[in-house]
């Protein structure tokens, strides 16, 4: 992760052989192959040695309880690891983790941390793995430099992704453990101290740019605002390096014209709070280049124009300490009631505590002062460390209103054997309910967690989920209900059509999703419908002998009270309207009726002989009974209950479907093949079964006796089983078709209500379609 060259390849080791591949081809791009002089390599002892001394220095002086064996341990094996290659600036590689090591000692963290710290390039640029990690060091600090690692793969592209919030909720979701952000934010200061040995300035621009777009916003939100000032002002310089070189040397002529301006008032806030007796420690500060030059872009105004160049912080003991010394500056200075901000009654999201108030100083200048507790100025610079550093040295559970904020946003375990223990336990839950995953092109969607691939469909384009037929995740075929992870690579593939499935919606989870299957379902449910009603309504006007289509429609129209033809035709399809009432309006009026009589039956005459034949036959076309074969279509396995439509195949054979059937299509063009079709009573002397089969679609739990409580279930109530088939195997679910013969929709209905309340079920429903009858 820090400016990297080769100085040669890597030699075999002896012994117990340390599994590594090659180092990856970025590093060898810029790898450069020279020999090292004996006098250099010596060189380079020295100065490690140095800097390493450096680093015990730093942490005996923090008092922190870290294991020094360790940390030597570390040092070696990643001193050997680097040991041919070099930074930008020349110097042996190793500098840049001991650097970084160093950084997070002034954070006062753990033993794991610093060791993490030490190694964290060594799997990404050397030819160590995380399997000698962990046989080396433990499973805890291996999984903290996977970490790092994982966090190095991935590749922010500002020129194809325009959503950097979303990247850094990646980050902060892969990342798990709080102390692998914290590696990555620390390697990320350190490169930013050396940026200036880049020597390509476009790169420069880039990593300034990522640093102010992903890893300055960062660090805020987990509250080192020392961390955030020092990337965004280190950005600034190179983003914008005349703005700063002119802010700097305008506070600078501000700061040697005020004269003792600064010591004064410092003076004047220390007697102030003395004599009301409050204990303070109060100091000056210089704001950043960067936070004046923000805050002179939001304000739109220039350098002189900025009241408060300079500040004032006031720490107290306790918080009734803040509120006091609050009042007696405001009762020596006059403030601007408007700039006042109270964050100790009301914290930022995360855990900054802190009374702001800008009061009018001399020369007539506002001058902003901060007031708030030793622990709150800790909080605000190291943010999450702050609270390690706290848990470590009172060795208890952390607790009390102003500690809520960090269990919220990292669900700590409290119960804690000891401290070591406390950041082990520490997940960064921020964004638990989210996952963020990429398209082949790098666009980063943003989705609930849980999220599957139909769902990432659509939220990248409605098309897109509707013409959804498969997808990749990570370069593999996987189902369309498996759940997605944070970083996954999602490929969408789609057909020639629009075609969703309605069992999406039994597994997606995404509110656009399931909407827009629904829309596109019940509009070509209405297609079907029309074309259904279409048919029917020009078979009534052949039964009823009329040939003035028009003027029948608008007689049929007054009759049944719709506006305009489509409602009726919609009506006929859905069966709101029924064709035997259609043919009496329409025969009623008939100038051809006298013609018909002979030919036909009497509408009533045929309504009475419908209401005789439904005691007698299972299924009546036209209402009598039917003088062919009738077959029941297997795409779509309508049963007793259903609304269907007859199809005639031939003279002698009818085949049977469920209005809406995918099949129907094909006949739209033929009306005279469609027949009016509705069940009878099938109890009763048919010449059919009483029974008709169906299928049901269940997602069951990968367990022991799942499929035997579903027979059981299906048994108990009374239907046959005659077919089970896996549909589809996953690591905590399985997918099962089953054929059972049934009465008719309220016996499915029962056995569905059943099977879903056995806990193995997580989902039942009805086939619909069955793609395996394509032409039934």
């Amino acid at each position: 992760m820090g400016q990297t060259t080769n100085t040669s390849s890597r030699a075999g080791k002896k012994g117990k052989r340390i599994k590594l591949a090659a180092p990856p081809e970025a590093i060898k791009k810029k790898a450069e192959t020279r020999p090292v002089a004996a006098d250099t390599a010596l060189n380079d002892e020295k100065v490690l040695t140095k800097a390493y001394r450096q680093l015990l220095e730093k942490i005996t002086r923090s008092g922190s309880k870290i294991d020094t064996k360790r940390v030597h341990k570390a040092f070696r094996i990643a001193k050997e690891a680097h040991k041919h290659q070099r930074r930008s600036s020349g110097e042996p590689y190793m500098i840049h983790p001991l650097a970084v090591a160093e950084i997070l000692v002034e954070l006062n963290l753990d033993t794991d941390t610093i060791v993490t710290a030490l190694l964290h390039d060594t799997v990404e640029d050397t030819t160590l793995t995380i399997e000698d990690i962990e046989e080396k060091f433990g499973a805890r600090t291996a999984a903290l430099v996977s970490g790092v690692t994982k966090l190095a793969k991935i590749e922010y592209q500002p020129d194809h992704v325009k959503q950097a919030e979303n990247f850094r909720k990646l980050l902060l979701a892969i990342s798990e453990d709080i102390r692998v952000l914290l590696v990555k934010l620390a390697d990320r200061v350190h490169n930013m101290r050396t940026l200036s040995h880049i020597t390509d300035p476009a790169k420069r621009l880039e990593k300034a740019r990522e640093t102010m777009d992903i890893y300055a916003p960062l660090a805020e939100r987990i509250g080192i605002h020392k961390f955030k000032n020092e990337l965004q002002d280190l950005a600034f310089a190179e983003t914008n390096a005349e703005m700063r070189t002119s802010i700097i040397s305008r506070a600078s002529f501000l700061r040697d014209s005020g004269g003792e301006m600064i010591e004064r008032i410092q003076e004047s806030l220390k007697q102030t709070l003395e004599e009301h007796g409050i204990k303070a420690v109060v100091f000056g500060r210089e704001k950043t280049s960067f936070s004046i030059w923000k805050k002179m872009e939001s304000k739109r105004v220039s350098f002189e124009q900025i009241s408060d160049v300079v500040g004032f912080r006031v720490l107290v003991n306790d918080i009734p300490s803040c509120y006091l010394a609050l009042g007696a500056i405001h009762g020596r200075y006059h403030s601007i009631s408007t700039e006042f901000k109270d964050y100790i009654s009301t914290p930022k999201s995360n855990g900054y505590m802190s009374l702001h108030t800008v009061i009018i100083g001399p020369g007539q200048r506002s001058i902003e002062v901060q007031i708030r507790t030793q622990h709150m100025n800790e909080v605000a610079e190291l943010g999450v460390a702050a609270h390690w550093a706290y848990k470590q040295n009172c060795n208890e559970p952390i607790e009390g209103a102003q500690y809520r904020w960090l269990r919220e946003l990292l669900l700590i375990v409290e119960k804690t054997a000891s401290p070591e223990e406390f950041l082990e336990n520490t997940k960064l839950e921020m964004f638990y309910d989210q996952v963020f995953c990429f398209s082949p092109k790098g666009d980063l969607i943003a989705l609930p967690r849980g999220s599957t691939p139909v769902d990432f469909a659509f939220a990248v384009h409605s098309s897109i989920g509707l013409s959804c037929v498969g997808a990749r995740v990570n370069g593999k075929v996987a189902p369309l209900r498996c759940k997605l992870e944070n970083g996954d690579q999602v490929e969408i593939l789609r057909g020639p059509e629009p075609s969703p499935s309605p069992f999406w919606e039994g597994f997606v989870i995404t509110g656009k999703a399931r909407a827009e299957i629904r829309r596109f379902i019940k509009g070509k449910q209405s297609k079907d419908q029309m074309d259904i009603g279409e048919a029917l309504f020009k078979k009534c006007l052949e039964q009823s002998g009329r040939e003035d289509a028009e003027q029948a429609t608008q007689e049929a129209l007054r009759r049944f009270k719709r506006k305009t033809r489509t409602d009726m035709i919609m009506g006929i399809g859905q069966g709101s309207i029924k064709k035997e009432e259609v043919i009496e309006i329409l025969s009623a009026n008939s100038t051809a009726k006298a013609k018909k009589k002979g030919k036909k039956s009497n509408v009533f005459a045929k309504k009475k002989r419908y209401e005789e034949a439904t005691e007698t036959a299972a299924v009546l076309v036209d209402g009598d009974i039917p003088t062919q074969s009738v077959k029941f279509a297997r795409c779509c396995s309508p049963i007793p209950g259903d609304r269907i439509v007859g199809i005639r195949k031939t003279r002698q054979e009818l085949t049977v479907h469920v209005v809406g059937c995918s099949n129907l299509e094909k006949y739209t063009e033929e009306p005279d093949d469609w027949a009016d079709v509705s069940w009878g009573n099938a109890n009763k002397n048919t010449h059919i079964e009483s029974v008709l089969p169906v299928k049901i679609m269940l997602i069951l739990a990968n367990e022991i006796g799942s499929l035997s409580a579903i027979t059981t279930t299906i048994a108990t109530l009374n239907a046959n089983i005659t077919d089970i088939i896996v549909t589809g195997n996953w690591e905590d679910f399985c997918g099962v078709n089953v054929c059972i013969f049934v009465k008719g929709t309220h016996h499915l209905a029962n056995i569905i209500d059943a099977l879903k309340a056995l806990s193995c079920v997580h989902s039942a429903e009805r086939v619909r379609y069955s793609p395996e009858y394509p032409a039934d």
